[in-house]
């Protein structure tokens, strides 16, 4: 049965990996290989109800990540439909390149760290286009921006799904991987950001407005609903900490909030002024694809971690390493190749929590490196993926402009985190 498992997870794994040249979409692969997963380990125990018993386990805090991602992905939408975002790049007015390159890298990184990864990408490549007309500098400039968009979701619990996965499974919590990760992850964006500046000069000719707002969208309605919007992500693990109630219905408490607001502002509005406004809509609007893509991984996982494979994995590495921070490192860089979620998802799997207790070196560390490893290749993040499809970003054209400074960086923040610990022991 384990090495019947195991093919049909690599299997699974190298049709999610290689979505585009099979052009089958990942969230398709996950859910066959998650259900196929269990289907197989219930054919060949002898024990079903202990089967169930062990699904049933796992699928409440599996229940409890895919809601999180629910409630965050909505408020992201319904902010960015009233036009929030252009609260922050309204106020970028320098012409200059290379001040433009490095506001957009820091606004990157610290609007990752309350958003998420892939959407402040998303947000802030839309946003170069406006600023920058030549292609080989703004694809440089979006390539800084996946470095910035992973280096800051890296050190935030609800800055990339990695994070939030280690923090709402008990691995991490909040004030520590922050304080622990904010100045590698730092050191992960400014290095790459140092190199790539001298490739920038002058100046651009003009600046295109940015203050696009949609006629049903006042200024007012604008900064209301970013603002409540910002504070419901931000306040998430405030309500863990005081409540100990599980990060979902914290997420879920500032939904609610935020379309009670949408609701009283736009009651007076005409139908077809409303519409696509509401909570309804923007529920519509949110990728469900990517929330399937990782309850099948998610259940795919939890099927090897059931039936001891992932056990076994960890006595492999540990063979074959010896070193910890071996293993994480070279963990990783594998992100850059194979997707972060399903690679965490074995490792949370992998090494127990009675043995590598809530904020333990390991947790930190493969949160960092797993977090920005993938930046080292286009493909290897979300963040990099939404890139490379808006600006039809070239895989060898990474390779060769931006992935030896994504690798520099990624490997001087991990040499700060190894440095750095001991401070804090």
């Amino acid at each position: 049965m384990e090495i019947i498992l195991a093919v049909v997870f690599i299997v699974g794994y190298l049709f999610i990996a290689l979505e585009h040249p099979f052009s089958i979409n990942k969230a398709a692969s996950a859910i066959l290989t998650g259900v196929l997963c269990w289907t197989i380990y219930a054919l060949y125990s002898t024990d079903i109800e202990s089967v169930n018993h062990h699904l049933s386990e796992h699928l409440s805090e599996i229940a409890g990540i895919l809601f999180f991602l629910l409630g965050a992905m909505t408020i992201v939408e319904l902010i960015d439909s009233h036009n929030g975002f252009e609260t922050i790049t309204s106020r970028i007015k320098t012409s200059d390149k290379r001040k433009i390159l490095w506001i957009i890298s820091i606004i990157t990184f610290f609007l990752s760290a309350v958003l998420d990864n892939l959407t402040t990408a998303i947000v802030m490549t839309s946003l170069t286009r406006k600023l920058l007309h030549d292609r080989q500098e703004r694809l440089l400039t979006v390539g800084m921006i996946v470095i910035a968009a992973n280096a800051g979701g890296a050190w935030s619990p609800i800055g990339d799904v990695t994070t939030t996965m280690l923090w709402i499974g008990g691995q991490i919590t909040p004030a520590n991987i922050i304080i622990k990760l904010i100045l590698p992850s730092l050191i992960c964006l400014l290095l790459p950001l140092i190199m790539i500046t001298p490739k920038f000069k002058g100046h651009v000719n003009e600046l295109a407005s940015n203050d696009e707002q949609k006629p049903s969208v006042s200024a007012s309605e604008s900064t209301l609903v970013f603002g409540a919007g910002i504070a419901s992500l931000i306040m998430v693990p405030l309500f863990k900490t005081v409540t100990h109630l599980p990060p979902f219905l914290g997420i879920l408490l500032g939904l609610g909030i935020m379309w009670v607001i949408t609701e009283i502002i736009h009651r007076k509005k005409l139908p077809h002024h409303k519409n696509n406004l509401t909570v309804t809509r923007a529920l519509e609007r949110i990728d469900t694809s990517s929330i399937l893509f990782f309850l099948g991984i998610l259940v795919a996982v939890a099927c090897l971690e059931s039936t001891g494979l992932l056990k076994l994995a960890a006595g492999w590495l540990d063979s074959s390493f010896g070193d910890l921070n071996a293993i994480v490192i070279t963990l990783g860089l594998l992100s850059s190749i194979i997707d972060n979620v399903p690679l965490v998802a074995a490792s949370m799997g992998m090494y127990d929590l009675a043995t590598y207790p809530t904020d333990h070196y390991l947790w930190e560390f493969l949160a960092y490196c797993c977090g920005t490893g993938g930046s080292c290749l286009i493909i290897g993040s979300a963040a990099g993926v939404a890139a490379m499809g808006m600006e039809k970003i070239d895989f060898f054209w990474y390779v060769k402009n931006v992935s030896l400074y994504a690798l520099i960086g990624y490997l001087a923040g991990a040499f700060c985190y190894i440095l750095m610990e001991p401070l804090f022991v």
